[in-house]
């Protein structure tokens, strides 16, 4: 168990609210010893030397005075720790989304959705409460109770001694119960990232468990998880109270051991008043930081725990990026695809799975190109390819004859629009959802946009118009008008390059028809690779590619390879992968 997360801590340095922080605590501390001084003389000058109220003014003045001193520090502190875990943790946040937002979207589908959820909501909160309890408090425990020895020592070296050998008692107390609780509170924390992860997937696939009859079956799942994570929970709540059991009677009885000490020598008359009074009303002040310590003790375990899943988030590595000579990416550009292989790498595993093999391909501008084949042939590899999701194991990718690697990724993605087979809508408005694609756009080309996708004057007879919720993933929209959407999307963007993924699956006849019809007008003036699962789609294409096991199997003009080596493929309202 570490009392000091080194990562952690170096964030926490690197912002000056920490020094702030705690030296506002030590001035709350000070003015606490100060306070015990002037009372302890109070105390000594009224009853035991009688002096007059005139001579007391003056002590009781300075006692109110170091009061509403102390008062003052200790509120400052907190709300300067609060401040400071505030800003540290939204730093760290922005940090990870940035992070993430940098990763290929192939690097984030090894991530669960639900995980990544936790880590930036529970996670977070970890992190917020490790930031503004426990790290002051450390710093704290530290300083405060050297300061009461300090002003101890030259007044009582006995009482001195003694709390310098108990005060390391609760430090390694805690490190003894820590070793366990850290462990538990690592378990808690993973068992909350599994259940919010199921439980994610679950509320996003109910409608299809329901269909299939298996709703229940995945709510026993949730109750089993849940179940673990309640009683993990309970474990580290358990670590958690022993851990301050211990450190407060260990505090207790250090303090009385103090006050029987003194009172023994002031009995015998081996020690004065004062100072016997002053040294039994700083001992628990002594011990105050150290029992705090010991009650935030469990949001220094949880913090921990909760960084290094975050930092794992962190060190996700991006996908490189080469430095040197950026070349701007041509306004209407050819693409070529040049040898072109590609793999996957598995799951939990440094082997690569080859998906596509020596593939050539020229996209010039204007051109339609239409990819078929078998499920699993490598026509989603290819596009990822061509979008730069997936960087090639070998051959290359020229824009124009210019390497892709030397293109700017942010430059090569403004000359193209994917359109997927899915609409990946967020559970904004309608607006919202189109103003992804161009956020300055102006009204007339939203409207534009949607008018071009024929979903104009469905937005418009919606009671809410432009600002009615979609709901999670689109959820109150059909198939068709959220794949409409998507089309309005790339309107909007103007994108010379169109990658399209033809919805083949799902939808009615009418609906596909127009969506045929929107698509044809996405396509004017525009190259386009087009993943198609309709014989109709292939018709329209300049030129067929016909992929199988990462293969170029079949390519031609579409009415000669249907006539012939593709002429088993269905007819009209068919699919052909």
């Amino acid at each position: 168990m570490q009392f000091m997360h080194p990562r952690l801590f170096r964030t926490a340095r690197s912002r000056g609210g920490l020094y702030l922080t705690v030296f506002l605590g030590f001035t709350a501390g000070v003015a606490t010893v100060v306070q015990a001084f002037l009372l302890a003389e109070i105390i000594d000058g009224a009853f035991l030397r009688h002096l007059s109220r005139g001579d007391l003014h003056r002590p009781l003045f300075l006692l109110l005075l170091v009061l509403f001193l102390r008062a003052l520090s200790a509120g400052a502190e907190r709300y300067s720790s609060r401040r400071l875990a505030l800003g540290l943790t939204e730093e760290i946040k922005e940090k990870l989304i940035h992070h993430l937002s940098r990763l290929s979207p192939l690097q984030l589908e090894k991530e669960q959705a639900g995980e990544i959820q936790a880590g930036l909501s529970e996670g977070i909160e970890a992190l917020r409460a490790w930031f503004g309890d426990y790290l002051p408090q450390v710093l704290l425990s530290a300083v405060v109770p050297l300061t009461v020895v300090l002003f101890v020592f030259p007044r009582d070296l006995l009482s001195a001694g003694i709390l310098l050998l108990t005060a390391p008692l609760i430090p390694l107390f805690m490190v003894l119960i820590g070793q366990s609780a850290e462990k538990k509170a690592k378990q808690r924390f993973k068992a909350l990232r599994r259940m919010g992860g199921r439980f994610l997937d679950i509320i996003q696939g109910l409608g299809t468990l329901k269909l299939l009859g298996r709703s229940r079956d995945y709510v026993e799942s949730i109750r089993r998880i849940s179940a673990d994570l309640r009683h993990t929970t309970m474990e580290v709540l358990r670590q958690a109270f022993l851990s301050a059991l211990a450190l407060e009677l260990l505090s207790t009885i250090s303090t009385a051991v103090v006050a029987v000490e003194v009172g023994l020598r002031l009995l015998y008359g081996h020690m004065v008043f004062r100072d016997a009074f002053l040294i039994v009303l700083l001992a628990p002040e002594f011990y105050l930081p150290l029992r705090l310590l010991g009650q935030r003790f469990h949001a220094g375990i949880e913090g921990v725990a909760a960084a290094e899943r975050l930092h794992a988030l962190l060190e996700i590595p991006e996908e490189p990026r080469p430095a040197g000579n950026q070349r701007a990416m041509p306004e209407h550009p050819c693409i070529e695809c040049r040898g072109i292989s590609a793999a996957y790498q598995r799951r939990e595993s440094e082997e690569l799975s080859p998906v596509l093999h020596d593939i050539d391909l020229i996209l010039e501008p204007g051109k339609i190109i239409a990819l078929a084949g078998p499920s699993g042939g490598g026509k989603t590899t290819l596009a990822r390819v061509l979008l730069r999701f997936l960087e090639p194991s070998a051959g290359r990718l020229l824009a124009d004859g210019i390497p892709a690697e030397e293109i700017p990724l942010e430059d090569w993605w403004s000359r193209m629009s994917w359109v997927g087979q899915e609409a990946s809508l967020i559970s904004g408005s309608i607006e919202e959802n189109l103003r992804i694609a161009r956020p300055t756009a102006t009204t007339r080309q939203l409207e534009g946009a949607a008018a071009s996708a024929l979903i104009l004057d469905f937005i418009e007879g919606l009671p809410q118009g432009w600002q009615t919720p979609l709901g999670d993933d689109g959820a109150r929209l059909s198939g068709g008008q959220a794949h409409r959407i998507s089309l309005a999307r790339a309107f909007l963007r103007e994108t010379p390059i169109l990658i399209l993924d033809e919805p083949g699956e799902g939808l009615d006849p009418p609906t596909l028809e127009a969506l045929s019809e929107t698509t044809g007008r996405l396509l004017e003036h525009r190259s386009a690779l087009i993943i198609a699962h309709r014989i109709e789609t292939l018709r329209r294409a300049d030129e067929m590619v016909y992929l199988e096991e990462g293969r170029i199997k079949h390519r031609g003009r579409p009415e000669e390879l249907l006539a012939g080596p593709l002429k088993h493929l269905p007819e009209r309202g068919g699919t052909v992968g």
